[in-house]
């Protein structure tokens, strides 16, 4: 295909105010710009695709507060997810992701990038003819360093982020095939299991809290297994994502020994990247999380124990 040459320059244009936007608009703004224009074309999307029942279509504000809830996770609707089709479901699914923690923080580590990368070029290049030339050199290869150990940290961000999504989903897809009593859940309530194992996996690992069914995970109180596969999965992508993150880290140690890689591991503060913990405040951020979750069960456990009592009985 030809490209014409006021697409060219139409395209040039773009791409230089782009480039002005990241380079003069503070981060902050950018956020705000980025889920801003996330509410509004979920709420399109959303308002433009048939539900399950086209009697029974949510309204507009119902559909904007939720397209809000879903970009920003906060788990609140005021409709119940199974007017929702399996389209829309998706599309949900989708704002949860791109609004998640995880995946926010690693565009902010792109922006950031980008802009060290910006900087570098602006500084070595008004500076040219300077006659430091070796504290030049040093400087640039500093600044090199960094901007390359920030790509680096972006991919091992990226393929914890896909690894974990593409892994779970296999898991939870494998168990309601297998499983009849999961499968007859969603067989009744006329979901489909790809969509719901989407659903679910992004929910879970970006504590989106919205699920297929109006149930939430109740429906599946019998089904102990599926709970277990998602419980590391709330874990993986929220609390203890900066400890999984640095364990990472330390385990490509022990087989390559690349210097971006000792610059992440030590020079954590310098990469700006807020989920990048020193190696003590991940053991205190580990620990006290597992403390939490260990008092919380035994205090469920005691509390629930008349009511276990009798389920067993």
């Amino acid at each position: 295909m030809m490209i014409t040459p006021s697409a060219f320059v139409m395209n040039t244009y773009f791409c230089s105010f782009l480039r002005a936007l990241l380079l003069r608009v503070d981060l902050l703004w950018l956020l705000l710009y980025y889920f801003a224009t996330l509410f509004v074309l979920g709420f399109f999307i959303l308002a433009n695709l048939e539900p399950r029942n086209p009697l029974h279509r949510p309204k507009n504000y119902d559909l904007f507060f939720t397209s809000v809830s879903a970009a920003t996770v906060s788990s609140m609707a005021t409709v119940e997810m199974e007017v929702f089709s399996n389209t829309q479901l998706l599309v949900l699914a989708i704002l949860m992701l791109l609004g998640g923690e995880v995946f926010t923080s690693m565009l902010e580590l792109q922006i950031k990038k980008f802009k060290l990368l910006e900087t570098n070029k602006a500084h070595f290049n008004s500076n040219g003819s300077t006659d430091l030339e070796n504290d030049s050199n040093s400087s640039k290869s500093n600044m090199d360093l960094t901007y390359n150990s920030m790509k680096f940290l972006g991919f091992i961000v990226l393929i914890y982020f896909l690894t974990v999504h593409i892994g779970s989903f296999t898991l939870v897809s494998l168990y309601i095939n297998l499983v009849p009593s999961a499968k007859e859940v969603l067989s009744n309530k006329g979901l489909n299991i790809p969509v719901f194992s989407i659903v679910t996996i992004i929910s879970a690992f970006a504590n989106g809290g919205f699920l297929p069914t109006n149930e939430s995970m109740m429906v599946f109180k019998k089904d102990l297994d599926l709970l277990l596969i998602l419980i590391p999965i709330v874990l993986l992508g929220n609390t203890l994502y900066p400890v999984f993150l640095r364990i990472i880290l330390l385990i490509l140690r022990k087989v390559s020994n690349t210097e971006e890689l000792e610059y992440v591991l030590k020079n954590h503060s310098d990469l700006v990247y807020g989920h990048l913990l020193s190696g003590v405040r991940c053991r205190f951020l580990g620990l006290t999380s597992m403390g939490f979750i260990c008092v919380q069960f035994v205090l469920l456990i005691f509390m629930e124990w008349k009511n276990l009592k009798s389920w067993r009985g």
